[in-house]
């Protein structure tokens, strides 16, 4: 037992080394040649530019970071070994997705990313939640990467073209129908990959996995269909289906929000935030803006594997307490709409985005909404000073704005060479409908008042329950 444990641990620290390596080397390469990272191209077979060295620095690090992690907090585990390969597998598996040219590779790894994500929530095969939990979401990715291969291969077929460049190229003369049919079903696998409503309850499910492997599910693997959705970017737009992104990426954004209001359990707490966080991501897809989709994707996947690497193993339980009131003065609500406002205009002025009324208003309205946040909190929080609080909103907005804008404009720069992946779209009469509904939605939140309908909370907590059999279903050995 000793000697298993002694190996299991080599194992898993020669695999961290070699991670920690891939990322230095990914690094080194994006810092250096970035932003005209040369084109590299193996017989159509494989593709690499500045968007996928981005996503390989992004992937290497988090995954080095979960392996550090896991070295020690998983020593003595009998399945250590297990889960430090499976985790480097799925780490291969997404580099190799994102270089991936011809369609038939695209189409495994997609599908092995989902394999090596099953295996690893159900690492501790002697738990029988966990089995269950990786049955569950194995179903959910084996049936997306069936409507993936489905949308592809209807592509590939009418365009008598087999690599994914190629196919992206001969769009246009493809019947709308043939567009529409692989639009919704590359976006259905996309949607279920990152847990969006009404396919969100895998992620609820996994929770039985240990936390370096949540993190990595976090911060990676739900990550992974807006990824997808910017190699397809010109489809989207040539089939029209933006609009369905932007709709069910708003709903889930604010049903999930209102779902995490609701829950006691930490992991849970923090499913239910990946999922409007997903939502968010899906919503700025459907505004036509794909780069400011990888912006959200890798600064959620910092903030998502931060949170679950300090939670620890325990899962903890939040004591009831009587709900706070929103209540503000009018001065503190000037401040709040003043650096939300100047919040927005700053965004604006360093991305270059302008203020034409197009789609795009809506991710400055997002901007505004999150500085005026942070604003509100700071104003309220009664362990500061006045000094403290007339000085922090200024130097948090200004710092983060900026350093928001900086990879928005650094993310944009690497994408160069991909179409559509930054094209604002005419506000329609539906957009602007949806958006008061979302403001609507968020205010409700805010203000507490869904507290007044017990229907709306049974409601809630009935659509934010984990599948059945992967809770106390088996006796503990």
């Amino acid at each position: 037992m000793i000697q298993n444990n002694f190996n299991s641990y080599s194992i898993s620290k020669v695999i961290t080394y070699v991670l920690w390596f891939m990322f230095l080397g990914n690094l080194a390469h994006l810092v250096f040649n970035a932003p005209n990272i040369p084109l590299w191209e193996y017989e159509n077979i494989l593709k690499i530019n500045g968007f996928t060295v981005l996503i390989w620095t992004v992937v290497t690090f988090f995954s080095a970071l979960i392996a550090s992690y896991g070295k020690n907090y998983m020593k003595g585990f009998q399945h250590h070994s297990k889960f430090s390969l499976l985790c480097f597998g799925f780490t291969l598996s997404i580099m190799t997705f994102v270089m991936s040219n011809h369609i038939s590779l695209l189409l495994i790894t997609w599908l092995l990313m989902g394999i090596f994500m099953s295996k690893i929530i159900g690492v501790d095969s002697n738990w029988g939640e966990a089995r269950e939990a990786s049955k569950f979401a194995l179903k959910y990715f084996v049936s997306g990467s069936l409507l993936l291969s489905v949308g592809v291969l209807i592509l590939a077929f009418q365009t008598e073209s087999f690599t994914l460049s190629a196919i992206i190229s001969n769009l246009d003369g493809l019947p709308r129908h043939i567009t529409i049919i692989s639009g919704l079903c590359i976006i259905t696998a996309a949607i279920i990959q990152s847990a969006i409503y009404p396919f969100h309850r895998w992620l609820l499910s996994a929770m039985t996995a240990p936390t370096p492997a949540s993190a990595l599910m976090h911060a990676g693997f739900v990550n992974g269909s807006g990824i997808l959705l910017a190699l397809f970017s010109t489809l989207l737009f040539a089939s029209n289906t933006l609009i369905i992104l932007f709709i069910i990426g708003g709903l889930t954004a604010v049903i999930a929000q209102f779902t995490k209001l609701i829950q006691v359990n930490v992991k849970q707490k923090l499913a239910c935030s990946t999922i409007a966080q997903m939502g968010f991501m899906i919503m700025q897809c459907g505004l036509g803006l794909f780069n400011a989709a990888v912006v959200h994707l890798i600064l959620h996947g910092f903030y998502k594997a931060y949170l679950f690497l300090s939670s620890g193993e325990e899962v903890q339980h939040n004591t009831p307490q009587k709900p706070l009131h929103l209540t503000i003065k009018p001065l503190q609500a000037i401040v709040v709409l003043f650096f939300g406002v100047l919040g927005a205009f700053l965004f604006n002025y360093l991305t270059g985005k302008g203020m034409a009324l197009n789609s795009g208003i809506f991710l400055t309205l997002i901007v505004a909404i999150t500085v005026g946040q942070v604003t509100y909190n700071i104003v309220k929080e009664q362990s500061l000073t006045v000094f403290q609080k007339a000085f922090l909103p200024p130097v948090l907005f200004i710092s983060g704005i900026i350093t928001y804008a900086l990879m928005y404009n650094g993310v944009t720069a690497l994408m160069f060479d991909m179409p559509m992946v930054a094209t604002p779209l005419p506000i329609s009469a539906i957009e602007v409908a949806f958006g008061i509904v979302f403001l609507i939605g968020f205010f409700i939140m805010k203000l507490g008042v869904y507290r007044k309908f017990p229907w709306l909370y049974v409601k809630l907590l009935n659509i934010s329950q984990p599948y059945k059999k992967t809770v106390l279903m088996y006796k503990s050995k």
